[in-house]
């Protein structure tokens, strides 16, 4: 089986990115420089042969020279009329154009070597054998020509200069040539300094980059052992941010994350612990029931029949509320304006028919507020059934709304026992109740699907002491203009909004 290859790490892959970038930079910045230089140093080489054209074609034609040349100084005394062949003339032409460094001059008669400079100070291209044939061969036609050979000797740049005279049937050639390897060897110098200080900051570029990338990279780093320690039965840990960039950002949303998420899943701990709870008791019921009942008894048949059925619709009960409450906590609801008025009417509508109270509407808000008018509805009533419950008959009980500076308010008011102040906070949790009796029969969800309800309109729901005695019970929903929860505008309102 082929092994699958190690991933190459980023911090690597990101080294060699800027390591690749700057070499790539730094190869177009010498060779910008190298070419830039070399032209300049070809166009000074090109520039000295075409003044010695200017001067040997002078001395070729015997015309007057320019005083203010400094090339063809030297040659202002040199006649063609005083010479009395060709090569008493180029003997003198070589003697006065002694050539400067890097550069090497030669007279030939009839493509033989005759003379040279006696006071040598340049090169020796009198032994060049291919650099004679070539010039020989070019000017065979009698015109100036000018080029670049490639030769045993390095690269020369050239000019070679026919000369006759009357009288005299031989071929002179006057031959100037320049080394480019000499000429540009400042430039290859200045070159290879570029490289080797180009190496070195490469160089410099990776010891500082591996470090630097390491110190950015540390976050991430951080964030994949703390995903690797974190299992279902552990979600503690956390990162801890460091600065204000990005990544402390991301450290953050994850903390955040990690957060709401160990909250559900403590939640859903919670909440089978729960269910377990609370099936222990009609399971322990009914099998009680049916070990001690005699079949030969009819009666207790019949007794322990209808002890099961009143159980297990009592289990019944408690499945459809769990399915309310997942759907309260989890559902995006859909939102619209509606109207307070109305929906106090309606809930006073409804509540009339639960026997051994009397209900009156204590106010109503006029207006309206953003809301699921079908949820509000269930909040409202589920609030009136658990006062219904736990308050003695016969005793009064309001609803009313109204509206406030913090938003709207929905309340139902009872006068019964009320509910004690260190019970309110739990009152709200699942499966929990203030007076631990189970009398007056539910799940212990009611009071949790409502809150879950108000949290997803953007609220919260309290309980407070009614003047007198009793508990009042209150739904705090937002301002319209505040902002909901992500869940809720997530939903209906954008493609509703998007739709308007």
């Amino acid at each position: 089986m082929a092994r699958t290859p190690r991933p190459v790490p980023a911090r690597v892959r990101i080294l060699a990115a800027i390591l690749a970038v700057a070499c790539v930079g730094l190869a177009i910045v010498g060779s910008v420089t190298f070419l830039v230089q070399r032209e300049q140093a070809l166009t000074g080489v090109n520039q000295r042969l075409r003044d010695q054209v200017s001067v040997l074609e002078e001395v070729a034609t015997g015309e007057t020279f320019d005083p203010t040349d400094g090339a063809s100084a030297a040659t202002e005394e040199l006649d063609k009329n005083e010479f009395q062949d060709v090569d008493d003339y180029l003997n003198a032409v070589v003697a006065r154009l002694v050539p400067a460094s890097n550069e090497g001059s030669l007279a030939l008669i009839d493509g033989v070597p005759r003379w040279m400079p006696s006071t040598f100070s340049g090169i020796d291209i009198s032994k060049n054998q291919q650099l004679i044939d070539r010039v020989v061969q070019e000017t065979a036609g009698g015109e100036t020509k000018r080029g670049t050979a490639v030769t045993p000797q390095g690269s020369l740049r050239y000019i070679a200069i026919p000369v006759q005279m009357d009288g005299d049937p031989r071929q002179g050639l006057y031959v100037r040539a320049v080394d480019l390897g000499e000429e540009l060897k400042p430039v290859t110098f200045a070159m290879t300094t570029y490289v080797i200080a180009a190496v070195a900051v490469l160089f410099a570029i990776g010891i500082v980059g591996w470090f630097v990338t390491g110190r950015l990279l540390s976050p991430i780093r951080r964030l994949r052992e703390t995903a690797d320690a974190i299992s279902i039965t552990d979600l503690s840990h956390r990162l801890e941010p460091q600065g204000n960039d990005d990544i402390a950002d991301l450290s953050r949303t994850l903390n955040s994350m990690l957060d709401r998420l160990e909250d559900s899943v403590d939640g859903q701990r919670q909440l089978l612990d729960d269910v377990r709870h609370e099936l222990k008791t009609p399971i322990t019921i009914v099998r009680g029931h049916l070990e001690l009942m005699n079949p030969q008894d009819a009666a207790d048949v019949a007794s322990a029949r209808d002890i099961g059925i009143a159980e297990l619709d009592r289990l019944a009960r408690l499945v459809e509320d769990i399915d309310l409450l997942a759907t309260a906590e989890a559902e995006s609801y859909s939102l619209d304006t509606v109207d307070l008025a109305a929906l106090t009417e309606r809930v006073a509508e409804l509540v009339a028919v639960i026997p051994g109270h009397r209900w009156t509407i204590e106010a109503r808000a006029e207006g309206a507020t953003v809301g699921d008018q079908d949820r509000l509805l269930q909040a409202w009533l589920q609030l009136a059934d658990n006062a219904a419950k736990y308050t003695p008959e016969g005793s009064p009980i309001e609803i009313g709304s109204a509206h406030s500076d913090d938003g709207s308010l929905l309340w139902v008011r009872d006068h019964g026992p009320g509910i004690p102040p260190g019970a309110r906070a739990r009152i709200f949790r699942r499966f929990d109740r203030a007076h631990v009796k189970r009398s007056v029969g539910g799940s212990g969800l009611g009071l949790a699907i409502v809150d879950a309800i108000a949290k997803g309109h953007g609220g919260h729901c309290v309980v407070t002491d009614t003047p007198g005695g009793g508990a009042t019970f209150t739904i705090h929903l937002p301002p319209t203009e505040a902002e909901l929860p992500a869940p809720v505008r997530a939903g209906d309102v954008l493609q509703r909004e998007a739709a308007g």
